[in-house]
């Protein structure tokens, strides 16, 4: 006898969580076609509302499309990413603002000396940067597949170079490089092995 299916637990449709994580895959090979402003605002739209400490929201984007602005990113990227970067629709520098804490009085005004605790700590800032930004960056990969494209992150390249290049105020660490567009072709390679829940979690 066949057992019965599992009944599936999540709110969300299967359709809708196949296409964030089930048949999602990091694309390496993208179509022309492109990714335009206004997709890239309703993906923003989405996923500012992930939580950060103290709404914080540290993450800045800068979009590549012009072909001179490229040009400029390549010459940082290691040579295993560099064509696909270059053949890619949309390029997005994800980097880490370190003075975030300057915003805090609007985004978190429930306590109005919290911006105050951060001004004097730039090593603490910065760890936190850098840790709130990668929960957006996560955020945002699922965004970006919520639209129905592909991301392609990427953390080879020369972090150093492209903030001179690109962020010469010296307030952003560049975290990741994102390819965005719609897959072209197969994936590479069949998904590779996830972790079971026995291995991941433990209950106290």
């Amino acid at each position: 006898m066949t057992a019965p299916p599992t009944p599936d637990l999540l709110t969300l449709d299967r359709a809708a969580q196949d296409l964030l994580f089930r048949a999602a895959r990091t694309a390496t090979a993208f179509t022309a076609e492109p990714v335009d402003d206004a997709q890239v605002e309703a993906i923003h739209e989405l996923v500012r509302h992930g939580p950060t400490a103290l709404n914080a929201q540290p993450l800045r984007v800068l979009l590549l499309r012009s072909a001179a602005a490229r040009e400029r990113l390549l010459p940082y990227v290691s040579a295993g990413n560099r064509e696909k970067t270059a053949g890619a629709p949309l390029v997005a520098v994800l980097a880490a603002d370190v003075d975030w804490h300057e915003r805090l009085p609007r985004v978190f005004p429930h306590q109005p000396q919290a911006r105050d605790w951060f001004a004097g700590d730039p090593a603490g800032r910065e760890a936190q940067a850098r840790f709130n930004a990668a929960l957006q960056i996560g955020y945002l990969v699922v965004g970006v597949r919520a639209a129905g494209l592909a991301a392609g992150p990427m953390a080879g390249f020369d972090a150093a170079g492209v903030e001179r290049e690109f962020f010469p105020d010296g307030r952003h660490r560049v975290l990741l490089l994102m390819n965005i567009g719609r897959p072209a072709g197969s994936p590479r390679w069949e998904r590779l092995p996830r972790l079971d829940y026995a291995e991941v979690v433990r209950t106290l």
